[in-house]
């Protein structure tokens, strides 16, 4: 594959891993699995059970194990075609999927600020009006 396409592979294929990422340790739809998951990372009893379930709640570090993943189902390699394609590859990916979370995380900031001032604003206007 020429650099050129494995480049844009590079930025698509981040794309689902950020979805995977973002949603896992974000979303309301695995909310609960993540509040366990956060539990065991601060009450368990071993160093390794604390770290296995902390990876659960982290964006950067479970876009670490949806990148592996990835990997293992496309056998996208980036620069090299040996091993060293799959380790350039994946933090590449990583990194990538990182960037995209990092944005949709302000994105969302951004919206949400802007939906915070249009009620302040519409109480506002309807204290104005009584």
């Amino acid at each position: 594959m020429e650099l050129s396409e494995q480049i844009i592979h590079l930025f698509l294929l981040a794309i689902p891993i950020a979805c995977i990422a973002w949603t896992v340790t974000h979303e309301e739809v695995f909310k609960e699995p993540r509040e366990f998951c956060v539990k065991r990372s601060q009450n368990g009893r071993r160093l390794l059970q604390r770290k296995f379930f902390y990876l659960f709640t982290c964006e950067y570090c479970f876009s670490h194990y949806v990148t592996i993943l990835f990997l293992l189902i496309t056998g996208y390699k980036l620069l090299y075609t040996d091993w060293r394609g799959y380790l350039i590859a994946g933090f590449s990916l990583v990194w990538i999927a990182n960037i995209y979370m990092s944005l949709y995380a302000l994105i969302r900031i951004d919206l949400k600020k802007g939906r915070i001032i249009t009620k302040i604003e519409e109480k506002k206007a309807e204290n104005l009006t009584e």
